[in-house]
């Protein structure tokens, strides 16, 4: 519900963007980040390997969302959205069972990533939330996204006109059902 959670004054302080489990939390290593326990490529998770340059020698974690959770995937820091990327894959459980037998299952999944840009002020540059989908998890939609499932593709937003301001906790996708949300932040963050 709107103003259930009181976000924090400071803008250099980032939230969960889901009401789950965090998974797993660390540096981003070499682009690699570990995901419940096993080494995935930070370009592959992004789906872009110039994206994943920014992120070298920053920071990750991974919110998991049981189907008992809350659905919806919110803001973790303000700012404006630049870009989403939407890319194919199958829909793996998510659940410790997946993850021990399917090979990459995080990017083998199909797979929603919101770039967010923070203002200079809070010192975090770009932060990206990658939805991760899963087994029952039909589809992802996104804020700024008029659509039923987000398109595959990259939807840019750098227009003036089409640019989404997103404040931290504002709502930027829902899952139908549930699954996983990775965020990374820069190292400068």
């Amino acid at each position: 519900k709107d103003h259930a959670r009181q976000m924090p004054d400071d803008l250099r302080v980032a939230v969960s963007p889901a009401d789950g489990r965090v998974d797993s939390m660390g540096p981003i290593d070499g682009r690699a980040f570990t995901v419940k326990g096993r080494p995935y490529q930070v370009d592959e998770l992004v789906g872009d390997p110039e994206e994943a340059r920014r992120y070298d020698g920053g920071a990750g974690c991974v919110v998991y969302l049981s189907p008992r959770d809350y659905h919806r995937v919110h803001a973790p820091v303000e700012g404006t959205i630049a870009e989403v990327r939407s890319m194919p894959g199958d829909y793996y459980p998510v659940n410790a069972i997946g993850v021990r037998h399917v090979h990459n299952l995080f990017v083998r999944n199909r797979r929603v990533a919101i770039a967010i840009d923070t203002p200079p002020e809070s010192g975090m540059g770009r932060v990206t939330v990658i939805m991760v989908a899963a087994m029952v998890v039909g589809r992802i939609t996104v804020a700024g996204i008029d659509a039923r499932d987000v398109p595959i593709g990259v939807h840019r937003f750098l227009d003036a006109d089409r640019r989404l301001v997103v404040g931290r906790g504002d709502e930027i996708g829902i899952f139908r059902l549930g699954s996983t949300a990775v965020v990374f932040f820069e190292p400068k963050a």
